[in-house]
């Protein structure tokens, strides 16, 4: 399930919101990362800045999601997406992986507007990812039988690691990793605990 056989051009045709989602992290990851004006401008424009969100610029709940602050954050995050995301988005379909993806990840930036000090600065995916590991948390809760005891057990201690080293690693968004987890499980929760 985890395990990725597919080459190039099919991981692509089979998965193509996952692609499309690492396409853009990527792109915008080498654009903003250009040493030259329009990047920077570009990569503050996007940035998840709490003072100007709460002086209107909302886009910023949605924008940090797809930009990251360096190599090895954007490498990590799209990593932690192909291997994860496919097997979700061909159980849930495109569009609602779509929503998901993008729900966890605004209600963790929104969370982190809420909760965090007004010079607070955020950016990158995490949020949206811990919010897939909160669906699949919801899968396992509710529907146990749509995965494998092993897949199970993979999911819930990459999950366990995943939260334990929220709160070792350093600069880490501790709320948005939190609600961006919380955000996915109530999504499978009003999804799976239905049916």
């Amino acid at each position: 399930m985890f395990t990725r056989t597919e080459n190039f051009k099919e991981f692509i045709r089979l998965y193509p919101i996952v692609s499309t989602i690492v396409s853009i992290h990527l792109l915008l990851y080498l654009v903003t990362n250009v040493p030259v004006f329009p990047g920077r401008l570009i990569f503050e424009q996007m940035s998840g800045v709490n003072l100007y969100i709460a002086e209107g610029e909302y886009w910023r709940l949605v924008t940090p999601v797809f930009i990251h602050s360096g190599f090895s954050h954007v490498l990590f995050n799209s990593f932690s997406l192909i291997l994860f995301g496919p097997a979700l988005e061909r159980m849930v379909g495109k569009v609602r992986f779509l929503i998901l993806y993008l729900v966890s990840g605004i209600a963790a930036n929104a969370a982190t507007f809420l909760l965090q000090p007004l010079t607070f600065t955020h950016v990158g995916s995490s949020g949206a990812i811990f919010g897939l590991f909160g669906f699949y948390i919801a899968i396992i809760t509710f529907k146990r039988f749509m995965l494998s005891k092993e897949n199970s057990q993979t999911i819930m201690t990459i999950a366990a690691i995943g939260i334990i080293m929220t709160f070792i690693q350093p600069n880490i968004n501790v709320t948005a990793h939190l609600f961006g987890f919380l955000s996915g499980f109530l999504i499978g929760g009003l999804f799976y605990s239905k049916k």
